[in-house]
């Protein structure tokens, strides 16, 4: 866990303990689902494991574009990465999502999303559809920032009360490894090749039907037609012979 230490005036040490205590939600991202938009993320943290953010946050890009194309359809999902999980919450066209260590309650994390989702609903969703650069929502990332600070302690008496609500009810949540949705990915696009050539190989003939036919009858035909050939031919030589 990191944390950063500022220097005042007269030697005084400064902990920053809100990133102290803030390790475990690293990373948050809104989404659009029509296209796949990433509009808004939340203060931009100046840490140690910035370096690491850099992938974390292309995972979660790649995750809302597979989203956005339909192949992962729940709208509460818990995607494992390394020592790390991502969870997603998609409604009403927009997904949630944020990036904690694997030991951060998951119950609290969903309760983190959906405190974002109901103070995205309050924005104009006329200049919510019309953005078009990818985190240009800046008014929002105030939001999250606010919104995230109430989730850094997980010992806060409101976030223990949230764990504690309900102890009785699972949440119904897919949960799966980046790697299986890379390796469905990659699987999908061998598929997309494979039908794009066969629809290639197919205009040569029209149809695919006509395709069938060719391949299945053009050797016997072939072998039709090079004995009737035989055949002739020895009966003209037979011919020849006898006169």
């Amino acid at each position: 866990m990191h944390f950063n230490i500022r220097q005042r005036n007269r030697g005084s040490l400064v902990i920053d303990v809100s990133v102290l205590r803030g390790g475990m939600v690293k990373l948050t991202i809104v989404g659009r689902v029509s296209d796949g938009l990433p509009i808004a993320q939340g203060p931009r943290y100046l840490n140690g494991e910035n370096e690491n953010m850099l992938f974390y946050k292309q995972q979660g890009e790649f995750i809302l574009k597979e989203i956005s194309r339909g192949t992962l359809s729940p709208s509460k999902m818990s995607i494992r990465i390394d020592h790390h999980c991502f969870y997603f919450l998609v409604d009403n066209g927009f997904c949630y999502s944020t990036l904690c260590e694997s030991s951060y309650p998951r119950k609290l994390a969903f309760h983190y999303l959906q405190d974002l989702q109901r103070e995205f609903e309050k924005e104009d969703p006329r200049i919510v559809e019309t953005i078009t650069i990818p985190y240009s929502f800046l008014r929002f990332d105030t939001v999250i920032g606010n919104i995230r600070k109430q989730y850094l302690d997980t010992r806060t008496q409101a976030n223990l009360s949230k764990l504690h609500a309900n102890r009785g009810q699972e949440l119904d949540i897919m949960t799966e490894d980046i790697s299986k949705i890379i390796e469905n990915k990659r699987h999908s696009e061998v598929s997309e090749r494979m039908l794009l050539s066969s629809r290639t190989v197919s205009s040569i003939w029209c149809s695919p039907c006509l395709e069938v036919i060719a391949l299945k009858w053009t050797p016997i035909t072939i072998t039709i037609v090079v004995a009737i050939v035989i055949l002739w031919s020895y009966i003209i030589l037979s011919e020849n012979i006898v006169f």
